[in-house]
C-alpha cells in the first residue's frame, strides 16, 4: 500500500465528521459573502518551507534530549520533510543551512527531491561558528571584522553557498544571510566602521549572485553579543538592503525581537518600502526561544497575516512574493510533529487572516471608530477554521489529521527501527 492510500484510508475514518464541520462551516462562509472556492485554493497554494535544521531535537546549553530516529544525512532529511508534504501537502520546500547540509551527489539529490515532491526554494550561510579546517576565526566577527583576510573568507563561503544551491535546481534562488557579529564590551566596536565594514562586504556578495537571486538580511538584537548586534532591528536591515540593491531585502524572524514589539506594524513598513522579503515562523515567550508557530501569541499571528493579505489586495503595494519558512527549535516534541504543528497554526492564520471583511475595516479606520475595527478583527480571529483548513489539505492528497495519522502509522517509531534510538541529526 502507497503513503497515498494509507492518507486515503485513514482520511476515510474521519470524512463522516469532517463532513459535518465542513458543511456547517462552508454555509456560514458562503453567508457571509465569501467565496469558498477561492479561498480553498488560495490555502491550498500557500507553502511553508521546512528547514533541514529543524529535523533534529533542538537543546540548551545545558543539554539535549534526542528522540531518536532523527535524520543523520541531507537524503534523510529530505524523506522526513517528504513525509511532512504528504501529510499536509504545505510543506514542498526545503531551506538548507551550509555546511551542515552540503550536498555530495547533485544528481542523486535531484531526484531524491523530485521523488518526494519537493524543491530546495533557499539557501543559508553560516559564519557564527568555526568550521573543521576553518583558516580564520570568526570570534569577533565575520563580514564586520576589522582583519580583511577573515570578511574575505565570510565573503566567499556565502558566495559558495550560492553555488551549491544553483547546482540543486532552478528554484533555488535565495540567499539567507544572518550574522552573529557584535560586541560585548563598551568600546569593543567602532560602530560606525563595523557597519560600513559589513556593508561593504554585502555589496560584493550581492554582486556576486546571479541576477534572478534575492538576498535577504535577517536581523536579531541580541544573542549571541549583548552589549551590540551588528544588525539588531528591521531598520539597519532595511538601509543595508538598499545599499544592495533592488534584490536585497529584509527577513523578519518573529522570535527576533525585543517583548511586546508590534511585528506587524514592522510589517506593514517593510511592504510599503517593498523590502519584505521573508519570514521564519516560530513562537516566542521571553526571546529567541525558537517555540512552536502561534503556540505563544496566536492573536499577533492573525495580524501579521492581516497586513500580509491587506497588502496583497492593494495595488498600491508593490512587495515581490514573500518567502516563508519555519525556524524553531523542538526540546521536548518530536521534530516533526511540532513543524507539523506549526504549519498548522500558519495555514489557521491565514484562513482567518483572509475572512477580514477589509472594506468594513477600512470604513471603521476612517470613522476613528476603534472598537468597531476591532470588532471586525475579532469576528475572523474568532472563527473556528480548522474544517477550512482540513478541507484544503484533503482536496490536495493530504490528511484531513496529519498529526493523528503521522502517530496511527507509528512514523517516529518507524524512524528509531532504521536509523536508531541514538541516532542524532547533523547541524544542530
Amino acid at each position: 500500500m502507497t503513503f497515498s492510500d494509507q492518507i486515503n484510508e485513514y482520511n476515510q475514518t474521519l470524512v463522516g465528521d469532517h463532513n459535518f464541520r465542513w458543511g456547517y462551516l462552508g454555509e456560514q462562509l458562503s453567508r457571509s459573502g465569501h467565496d469558498v472556492e477561492t479561498l480553498l485554493q488560495q490555502l491550498a497554494a500557500f507553502q511553508v518551507a521546512i528547514p533541514s535544521w529543524a529535523l533534529g531535537t533542538g537543546g540548551t546549553r545545558f543539554g539535549r534530549f534526542p528522540a531518536g530516529g532523527e535524520p543523520r544525512s541531507l537524503e534523510e532529511k529530505i524523506e522526513d520533510v517528504g513525509i511532512i508534504h504528504a501529510l499536509n501537502r504545505s510543506s514542498g520546500a526545503i531551506s538548507l543551512h551550509i555546511p551542515w547540509d552540503i550536498p555530495h551527489d547533485y544528481a542523486a539529490i535531484r531526484q531524491l527531491l523530485q521523488a518526494n515532491d519537493l524543491i530546495i526554494d533557499s539557501v543559508n550561510s553560516n559564519t557564527f561558528q568555526d568550521q573543521s579546517g576553518q583558516p580564520l576565526s570568526y570570534k569577533f566577527g565575520s563580514l564586520c571584522h576589522t582583519d580583511a583576510d577573515v570578511r574575505q573568507q565570510a565573503v566567499e563561503h556565502n558566495i559558495q553557498v550560492a553555488e551549491y544551491g544553483q547546482k540543486l535546481g532552478d528554484e533555488c534562488k535565495t540567499l539567507t544571510v544572518w550574522l552573529s557579529d557584535g560586541s560585548d564590551f563598551p568600546g569593543q566596536h567602532h560602530f560606525r566602521r563595523a557597519y560600513q565594514r559589513t556593508l561593504e562586504s554585502l555589496q560584493t556578495i550581492y554582486n556576486a549572485l546571479p541576477p534572478d537571486w534575492t538576498m535577504l538580511i535577517e536581523y536579531k538584537p541580541y544573542e549571541p553579543h549583548f552589549y551590540s548586534m551588528l544588525i539588531p532591528d528591521w531598520g539597519t536591515s532595511l538601509r543595508l538592503s538598499e545599499g544592495c540593491g533592488a534584490r536585497a531585502q529584509v527577513l523578519v524572524d518573529l522570535g527576533h525581537h525585543l517583548p511586546n514589539t508590534n511585528i506587524e506594524q514592522i510589517v506593514a513598513r517593510l511592504l510599503h518600502f517593498g523590502r519584505l522579503g521573508g519570514f521564519h515562523f516560530n513562537g516566542s515567550m521571553y526571546g529567541d526561544d525558537d517555540l512552536t508557530t502561534g503556540s505563544i501569541k496566536p492573536f499577533q499571528l492573525f495580524l501579521i497575516f492581516c497586513e500580509l493579505v491587506q497588502a496583497a489586495q492593494d495595488a498600491v503595494v508593490r512587495n515581490p512574493p514573500v518567502a516563508y519558512m519555519i525556524d524553531a527549535s523542538h526540546n521536548l516534541k518530536d521534530p516533526i510533529e511540532d513543524l507539523l504543528q506549526s504549519v498548522q497554526n500558519i495555514l489557521t492564520a491565514y484562513a482567518k487572516a483572509l475572512l477580514v471583511d477589509t472594506d468594513a475595516l477600512f470604513d471603521a479606520q476612517e470613522a476613528n471608530d476603534a472598537v468597531r475595527a476591532e470588532e471586525v478583527l475579532r469576528d475572523a480571529f474568532m472563527t473556528d477554521v480548522r474544517a477550512l483548513v482540513a478541507e484544503a489539505i484533503r482536496r490536495q492528497g493530504g490528511a484531513l489529521d496529519p498529526i493523528g495519522l503521522y502517530r496511527h502509522l507509528s512514523i517516529r517509531q518507524q524512524r528509531i527501527d532504521t536509523r536508531g534510538k541514538l541516532a542524532v541529526a547533523t547541524g544542530l
